[in-house]
């Protein structure tokens, strides 16, 4: 299967941001913000979609208040000009809580996206192909904005939700992203549980790995495997029933020694989403859990590019994948 990736994402961008998006909006541009609102700076949070940086032209502004009871103000300005508020009465961010914001470029709107549900759709007001910049404000942290084509699809999938599959290089030493859960955009894909692709390359220092999801209602254990061949490099296994994430590497069908112990508090919860960022390093692997470090792996299996695809499976849904 193949998705086209439109370019390289931003990671960790500063407060206030504003960067250029590679080839401007096309049709089926798919433009995803992961990040958490901030408690301390204000009580607004604005995306606007530019052409050019400045701000006298902006194609779509978007814009959290969580003033009076909280709602989301959609508009567009022309020549320093804003036309009529468009205001959706509902407020599907929380204040202290991480979100995933997802904008799907579609011929006649702005399909929009809050944490894997969809939150409005934005009509174009001005061609939106004269979009080249977007920008971020306001009270938020941002962890990652990621673009991805949606114009090639794998065949026998099923419209539901979205996975899409391509590679991100990390910089050693650089924090980790914090996406959450991703959005449901059309068109939608959805992919069954157990879940596997390849690794194209194998690891090597720098490489990043990103899964995302949501655990089950009734979850009880999930997993994440780095495979090579049929040995396990990597199993990365939360058990809601000893409320423990157990580390481990199977070689010829054994298992190794388990780790279990951790610096902070589990991290995943039943029916909740979470984001999983997977960096190799020459010594071994890190683990971020929702943009927090959770862990690291010493490496146990030492051939590195043939630890080459990715399984999840157990009681998890998935709605995101970079390998």
């Amino acid at each position: 299967m193949a998705f086209c990736s439109s370019q390289s994402p931003y990671l960790n961008p500063g407060i206030p941001f504003s960067g250029k998006i590679q080839g401007g909006l096309q049709d089926g541009l798919k433009i995803t913000i992961n990040g958490t609102v901030l408690y301390c700076n204000g009580t607004r949070f604005a995306v606007n979609f530019h052409s050019g940086y400045s701000d006298k032209d902006i194609a779509f502004h978007f814009n959290p208040r969580f003033e009076e009871g909280g709602y989301v103000v959609c508009n567009t300005k022309q020549n320093g000009t804003w036309g009529p508020e468009e205001r959706k009465m509902h407020m599907p961010f929380q204040m202290g809580h991480p979100f995933e914001l997802c904008f799907l470029v579609d011929s006649g709107d702005f399909k929009v996206t809050v944490n894997g549900s969809h939150f409005v759709q934005y009509s174009h007001r001005v061609p939106f192909h004269r979009v080249d910049t977007l920008s971020v404000t306001g009270a938020v942290q941002l962890s990652f904005i990621g673009f991805q084509s949606t114009g090639v699809w794998p065949v026998n999938s099923a419209p539901i939700t979205q996975t899409v599959i391509h590679t991100v290089h990390s910089t050693p030493g650089q924090p980790f992203p914090n996406p959450v859960i991703p959005p449901v955009v059309y068109p939608t894909l959805t992919y069954p549980v157990p879940f596997f692709t390849s690794i194209p390359g194998g690891l090597y220092p720098s490489k990043s790995i990103f899964v995302s999801g949501t655990v089950l209602p009734t979850a009880q254990r999930f997993h994440i495997n780095l495979r090579s061949g049929s040995d396990i490099a990597f199993h990365l296994n939360p058990r809601f029933d000893e409320n423990v994430v157990v580390r481990n590497t199977q070689i010829n069908s054994s298992w190794g020694s388990e780790e279990r112990s951790l610096s902070r508090q589990m991290p995943f919860a039943r029916g909740r989403s979470f984001s999983v960022w997977i960096t190799c390093e020459g010594y071994g692997l890190k683990v971020a859990v929702d943009g927090q470090h959770l862990l690291e792996y010493s490496h146990r299996l030492k051939n590195l590019p043939a630890i080459n695809s990715l399984e999840v499976g157990g009681d998890v849904q998935l709605t995101h994948v970079q390998a």
